[in-house]
Protein backbone atom coordinates (compact mmCIF):
# COMPACT_ATOMS: atom_id res chain seq x y z
CA UNK A 1 0.00 0.00 0.00
CA UNK A 2 1.17 3.49 -0.87
CA UNK A 3 -0.36 6.26 1.21
CA UNK A 4 -1.34 9.17 -1.03
CA UNK A 5 -0.95 12.59 0.55
CA UNK A 6 -1.92 16.16 -0.27
CA UNK A 7 0.10 19.05 1.12
CA UNK A 8 -1.85 22.16 2.06
CA UNK A 9 0.61 25.02 2.34
CA UNK A 10 3.86 25.33 0.41
CA UNK A 11 5.76 27.66 2.70
CA UNK A 12 8.82 26.99 4.84
CA UNK A 13 7.38 24.14 6.90
CA UNK A 14 5.51 22.76 3.90
CA UNK A 15 8.82 22.31 2.10
CA UNK A 16 10.21 20.46 5.13
CA UNK A 17 7.29 18.03 5.11
CA UNK A 18 7.47 17.57 1.34
CA UNK A 19 11.08 16.41 1.74
CA UNK A 20 10.12 14.09 4.58
CA UNK A 21 7.36 12.49 2.49
CA UNK A 22 9.78 11.98 -0.38
CA UNK A 23 12.07 9.99 1.93
CA UNK A 24 9.37 7.46 2.84
CA UNK A 25 8.80 4.78 0.20
CA UNK A 26 5.38 3.97 1.67
CA UNK A 27 4.02 7.42 0.81
CA UNK A 28 3.51 9.57 -2.23
CA UNK A 29 2.80 13.28 -2.39
CA UNK A 30 0.17 13.60 -5.14
CA UNK A 31 -1.06 17.17 -4.71
CA UNK A 32 0.00 20.53 -3.29
CA UNK A 33 -2.20 23.54 -2.58
CA UNK A 34 -1.14 27.09 -1.84
CA UNK A 35 -2.52 30.57 -2.45
CA UNK A 36 0.90 31.49 -3.82
CA UNK A 37 1.06 29.80 -7.21
CA UNK A 38 4.85 30.00 -7.50
CA UNK A 39 5.36 28.32 -4.11
CA UNK A 40 3.01 25.48 -4.98
CA UNK A 41 4.61 25.02 -8.39
CA UNK A 42 8.09 24.84 -6.88
CA UNK A 43 7.08 21.89 -4.70
CA UNK A 44 5.22 20.30 -7.60
CA UNK A 45 8.34 20.55 -9.76
CA UNK A 46 10.60 19.08 -7.10
CA UNK A 47 8.32 16.17 -6.12
CA UNK A 48 6.39 15.34 -9.27
CA UNK A 49 2.99 16.03 -7.69
CA UNK A 50 0.30 18.24 -9.17
CA UNK A 51 -0.85 21.69 -8.13
CA UNK A 52 -4.43 21.42 -6.92
CA UNK A 53 -7.17 23.16 -4.93
CA UNK A 54 -8.81 22.55 -1.55
CA UNK A 55 -12.06 21.55 -3.25
CA UNK A 56 -10.30 19.09 -5.57
CA UNK A 57 -8.36 17.48 -2.74
CA UNK A 58 -11.51 17.12 -0.67
CA UNK A 59 -13.34 15.45 -3.54
CA UNK A 60 -10.48 13.13 -4.56
CA UNK A 61 -11.24 9.68 -3.15
CA UNK A 62 -7.73 8.46 -3.97
CA UNK A 63 -6.13 10.88 -1.51
CA UNK A 64 -5.80 9.18 1.87
CA UNK A 65 -4.58 12.05 4.01
CA UNK A 66 -3.73 15.74 4.12
CA UNK A 67 -0.78 17.60 5.66
CA UNK A 68 -1.97 21.02 6.86
CA UNK A 69 0.77 23.69 6.85
CA UNK A 70 -1.41 26.71 6.17
CA UNK A 71 -1.68 29.81 8.41
CA UNK A 72 -2.91 29.10 11.94
CA UNK A 73 -6.25 30.85 11.47
CA UNK A 74 -7.21 28.22 8.86
CA UNK A 75 -6.27 25.09 10.83
CA UNK A 76 -9.51 24.39 12.69
CA UNK A 77 -11.70 24.92 9.62
CA UNK A 78 -9.52 22.67 7.49
CA UNK A 79 -9.35 19.94 10.14
CA UNK A 80 -13.14 19.91 10.38
CA UNK A 81 -13.57 19.97 6.63
CA UNK A 82 -11.29 17.03 5.96
CA UNK A 83 -12.50 15.10 9.01
CA UNK A 84 -15.98 15.19 7.49
CA UNK A 85 -14.47 14.16 4.14
CA UNK A 86 -13.01 11.02 5.71
CA UNK A 87 -9.34 11.92 5.29
CA UNK A 88 -6.63 11.30 7.85
CA UNK A 89 -5.14 14.61 8.95
CA UNK A 90 -1.73 15.85 10.04
CA UNK A 91 -1.80 19.47 11.17
CA UNK A 92 0.91 21.81 12.32
CA UNK A 93 0.39 23.31 15.76
CA UNK A 94 -1.68 24.96 17.04
CA UNK A 95 -5.21 23.90 16.15
CA UNK A 96 -6.29 27.48 16.75
CA UNK A 97 -5.25 30.42 18.92
CA UNK A 98 -8.54 30.25 20.82
CA UNK A 99 -9.04 27.34 23.22
CA UNK A 100 -12.81 27.20 22.77
CA UNK A 101 -12.46 27.05 19.00
CA UNK A 102 -9.85 24.30 19.36
CA UNK A 103 -12.13 22.32 21.67
CA UNK A 104 -15.02 22.63 19.21
CA UNK A 105 -12.73 21.36 16.47
CA UNK A 106 -11.71 18.36 18.58
CA UNK A 107 -15.37 17.58 19.22
CA UNK A 108 -15.92 17.44 15.45
CA UNK A 109 -12.95 15.11 15.17
CA UNK A 110 -14.42 12.81 17.83
CA UNK A 111 -17.85 12.84 16.22
CA UNK A 112 -16.50 11.94 12.76
CA UNK A 113 -13.96 9.42 14.04
CA UNK A 114 -11.22 11.13 12.02
CA UNK A 115 -7.55 10.40 12.70
CA UNK A 116 -5.76 13.66 13.51
CA UNK A 117 -2.12 14.09 14.45
CA UNK A 118 -0.67 17.38 15.75
CA UNK A 119 2.79 18.56 14.68
CA UNK A 120 4.69 18.47 17.96
CA UNK A 121 7.79 17.27 16.15
CA UNK A 122 10.17 17.39 19.12
CA UNK A 123 8.68 14.19 20.51
CA UNK A 124 10.30 12.50 17.51
CA UNK A 125 13.77 13.96 17.88
CA UNK A 126 16.09 10.94 18.40
CA UNK A 127 17.95 12.66 21.24
CA UNK A 128 14.79 13.62 23.13
CA UNK A 129 13.28 10.19 22.51
CA UNK A 130 16.41 8.62 23.97
CA UNK A 131 15.84 10.70 27.11
CA UNK A 132 12.26 9.43 27.31
CA UNK A 133 13.48 5.88 26.77
CA UNK A 134 15.94 6.22 29.66
CA UNK A 135 13.02 7.30 31.85
CA UNK A 136 10.84 4.40 30.67
CA UNK A 137 13.68 1.96 31.33
CA UNK A 138 13.91 3.16 34.93
CA UNK A 139 17.51 4.27 34.59
CA UNK A 140 17.03 7.51 36.55
CA UNK A 141 14.28 6.34 38.90
CA UNK A 142 11.13 8.40 39.38
CA UNK A 143 11.07 11.72 37.52
CA UNK A 144 11.26 14.70 39.86
CA UNK A 145 12.33 17.71 37.78
CA UNK A 146 12.52 18.55 34.08
CA UNK A 147 14.54 21.48 32.75
CA UNK A 148 13.91 22.70 29.21
CA UNK A 149 16.01 25.38 27.52
CA UNK A 150 14.57 26.63 24.24
CA UNK A 151 15.97 29.79 22.66
CA UNK A 152 15.67 30.99 19.08
CA UNK A 153 18.68 32.54 17.30
CA UNK A 154 16.75 35.76 16.70
CA UNK A 155 13.26 37.28 16.93
CA UNK A 156 10.77 36.94 14.09
CA UNK A 157 9.60 40.04 12.20
CA UNK A 158 6.87 42.22 13.64
CA UNK A 159 4.37 41.08 11.01
CA UNK A 160 4.76 37.51 12.28
CA UNK A 161 4.45 38.54 15.94
CA UNK A 162 1.11 40.19 15.13
CA UNK A 163 -0.46 36.88 14.03
CA UNK A 164 1.54 34.41 16.12
CA UNK A 165 -0.66 34.44 19.19
CA UNK A 166 2.29 35.46 21.34
CA UNK A 167 5.37 33.68 22.63
CA UNK A 168 3.47 31.16 24.77
CA UNK A 169 1.15 29.96 21.97
CA UNK A 170 3.82 30.16 19.27
CA UNK A 171 7.12 29.15 20.90
CA UNK A 172 6.60 27.80 24.42
CA UNK A 173 3.78 25.56 23.19
CA UNK A 174 6.41 23.08 21.98
CA UNK A 175 7.98 23.10 25.44
CA UNK A 176 4.62 22.55 27.12
CA UNK A 177 4.18 19.42 25.05
CA UNK A 178 7.73 18.27 25.78
CA UNK A 179 7.21 18.84 29.51
CA UNK A 180 4.12 16.61 29.43
CA UNK A 181 6.01 14.04 27.36
CA UNK A 182 8.78 13.81 29.96
CA UNK A 183 6.99 14.41 33.28
CA UNK A 184 4.65 11.46 32.91
CA UNK A 185 1.88 13.38 34.72
CA UNK A 186 -0.47 16.13 33.70
CA UNK A 187 0.45 19.67 34.68
CA UNK A 188 -1.68 21.10 37.47
CA UNK A 189 -0.44 24.69 37.75
CA UNK A 190 1.69 27.28 35.93
CA UNK A 191 3.87 30.12 37.19
CA UNK A 192 5.42 32.41 34.58
CA UNK A 193 7.40 35.58 34.14
CA UNK A 194 7.63 37.45 30.85
CA UNK A 195 9.83 40.35 29.78
CA UNK A 196 10.87 42.36 26.73
CA UNK A 197 14.67 42.22 26.61
CA UNK A 198 15.38 41.64 22.92
CA UNK A 199 13.22 43.91 20.76
CA UNK A 200 11.06 46.82 22.05
CA UNK A 201 8.74 46.40 19.06
CA UNK A 202 7.68 43.02 20.43
CA UNK A 203 6.58 44.73 23.63
CA UNK A 204 4.76 47.41 21.68
CA UNK A 205 2.75 44.62 20.05
CA UNK A 206 1.76 43.29 23.47
CA UNK A 207 4.06 40.27 23.47
CA UNK A 208 7.18 39.11 25.33
CA UNK A 209 10.51 37.91 23.94
CA UNK A 210 11.90 36.37 27.15
CA UNK A 211 10.09 34.03 29.52
CA UNK A 212 10.69 31.73 32.48
CA UNK A 213 8.11 29.22 33.65
CA UNK A 214 7.57 26.64 36.39
CA UNK A 215 5.02 23.92 35.72
CA UNK A 216 3.92 21.68 38.59
CA UNK A 217 1.96 18.43 38.66
CA UNK A 218 -0.39 17.44 41.49
CA UNK A 219 2.30 15.16 42.95
CA UNK A 220 4.80 18.05 42.96
CA UNK A 221 6.92 17.15 39.95
CA UNK A 222 8.25 20.29 38.26
CA UNK A 223 9.25 21.42 34.80
CA UNK A 224 11.28 24.59 34.40
CA UNK A 225 11.26 26.27 30.99
CA UNK A 226 13.62 29.02 29.80
CA UNK A 227 12.67 30.81 26.56
CA UNK A 228 14.31 33.63 24.64
CA UNK A 229 13.86 35.02 21.16
CA UNK A 230 17.62 35.69 20.98
CA UNK A 231 20.57 33.36 21.32
CA UNK A 232 23.61 34.91 19.65
CA UNK A 233 25.36 31.54 19.59
CA UNK A 234 22.71 29.62 17.61
CA UNK A 235 19.54 27.57 18.09
CA UNK A 236 19.66 26.54 21.75
CA UNK A 237 17.71 23.32 22.43
CA UNK A 238 18.51 21.35 25.59
CA UNK A 239 16.65 19.20 28.10
CA UNK A 240 17.57 17.57 31.38
CA UNK A 241 15.49 15.24 33.52
CA UNK A 242 16.40 14.72 37.17
CA UNK A 243 15.12 11.61 38.91
CA UNK A 244 15.36 9.77 42.20
CA UNK A 245 18.28 7.64 40.94
CA UNK A 246 20.09 10.07 38.65
CA UNK A 247 19.60 12.32 35.65
CA UNK A 248 19.58 12.18 31.86
CA UNK A 249 20.22 15.06 29.47
CA UNK A 250 20.16 15.85 25.76
CA UNK A 251 22.73 18.46 24.82
CA UNK A 252 22.74 20.96 21.97
CA UNK A 253 23.31 19.49 18.53
CA UNK A 254 25.69 20.74 15.85
CA UNK A 255 25.88 20.04 12.12
CA UNK A 256 29.38 18.67 12.80
CA UNK A 257 30.23 17.15 16.17
CA UNK A 258 33.95 17.66 16.64
CA UNK A 259 36.12 19.39 19.21
CA UNK A 260 39.44 21.11 18.50
CA UNK A 261 42.01 21.58 21.26
CA UNK A 262 45.04 23.88 20.80
CA UNK A 263 46.84 26.75 22.52
CA UNK A 264 43.66 28.83 22.38
CA UNK A 265 41.69 26.21 24.32
CA UNK A 266 38.86 23.87 23.36
CA UNK A 267 36.52 24.87 20.53
CA UNK A 268 33.55 23.25 18.83
CA UNK A 269 31.60 24.17 15.68
CA UNK A 270 28.53 26.43 16.04
CA UNK A 271 25.04 25.12 16.77
CA UNK A 272 22.39 24.58 14.14
CA UNK A 273 21.02 27.90 12.93
CA UNK A 274 17.31 27.07 13.34
CA UNK A 275 14.64 24.38 13.49
CA UNK A 276 14.74 23.40 9.80
CA UNK A 277 18.19 21.83 10.23
CA UNK A 278 18.15 21.01 13.96
CA UNK A 279 14.99 18.90 13.71
CA UNK A 280 15.42 17.33 10.25
CA UNK A 281 15.37 13.80 11.68
CA UNK A 282 12.41 14.64 13.90
CA UNK A 283 10.32 15.86 10.96
CA UNK A 284 11.08 12.70 8.98
CA UNK A 285 10.22 10.45 11.95
CA UNK A 286 7.06 12.45 12.60
CA UNK A 287 5.75 11.96 9.06
CA UNK A 288 6.74 8.29 9.22
CA UNK A 289 4.69 7.87 12.41
CA UNK A 290 1.73 9.56 10.73
CA UNK A 291 1.96 7.18 7.78
CA UNK A 292 2.13 4.27 10.23
CA UNK A 293 -1.13 5.48 11.73
CA UNK A 294 -2.81 5.87 8.34
CA UNK A 295 -1.75 2.38 7.29
CA UNK A 296 -2.72 0.65 10.52
CA UNK A 297 -5.77 2.71 11.43
CA UNK A 298 -4.32 3.26 14.89
CA UNK A 299 -4.77 6.44 16.90
CA UNK A 300 -2.05 8.95 16.01
CA UNK A 301 0.07 10.65 18.65
CA UNK A 302 0.41 13.52 19.46
CA UNK A 303 -3.36 13.82 19.15
CA UNK A 304 -5.71 16.73 18.66
CA UNK A 305 -6.44 16.52 22.39
CA UNK A 306 -2.72 17.03 23.07
CA UNK A 307 -2.97 20.20 21.05
CA UNK A 308 -5.83 21.50 23.19
CA UNK A 309 -3.94 20.77 26.42
CA UNK A 310 -0.84 22.61 25.19
CA UNK A 311 -2.99 25.59 24.23
CA UNK A 312 -4.62 25.61 27.68
CA UNK A 313 -1.15 25.70 29.24
CA UNK A 314 -0.19 28.61 26.98
CA UNK A 315 -3.27 30.55 28.09
CA UNK A 316 -2.49 29.76 31.73
CA UNK A 317 1.07 31.05 31.29
CA UNK A 318 -0.16 34.32 29.81
CA UNK A 319 -2.64 34.72 32.67
CA UNK A 320 0.13 33.98 35.19
CA UNK A 321 2.32 36.72 33.72
CA UNK A 322 -0.44 39.31 33.59
CA UNK A 323 -1.82 38.59 37.05
CA UNK A 324 1.44 37.71 38.77
CA UNK A 325 0.10 34.54 40.33
CA UNK A 326 0.20 30.76 40.15
CA UNK A 327 -2.58 29.62 37.77
CA UNK A 328 -4.29 26.27 38.25
CA UNK A 329 -5.24 24.56 34.98
CA UNK A 330 -9.01 24.54 34.61
CA UNK A 331 -9.29 26.49 37.87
Amino acid sequence: MVTKLALLGAGRIGKVHARAIAQDKRAKLVAVVDAMADAAQAIADSTGCKVSTIDAVEADGDIDAVIICTPTNTHADLIERFAKAGKAIFCEKPIDLDVDRAKACVETVRRTGAKVMLGFNRRFDPHFRAVRQAIDDGRIGKVEMVTITSRDPGPPPAEYIKVSGGIFRDMTIHDFDMARFLLGEEIHSVMASGAVLVDPKIGELGDYDSASLILTTKSGRQAIISNSRRASYGYDQRIEVHGSLGSVAAENQRPVSIEIANKDGYTRPPLHDFFMTRYTEAYAAEISAFIDSVESGSEPSPSAEDGVIALMLADAALQAVKEGKNVVIGG
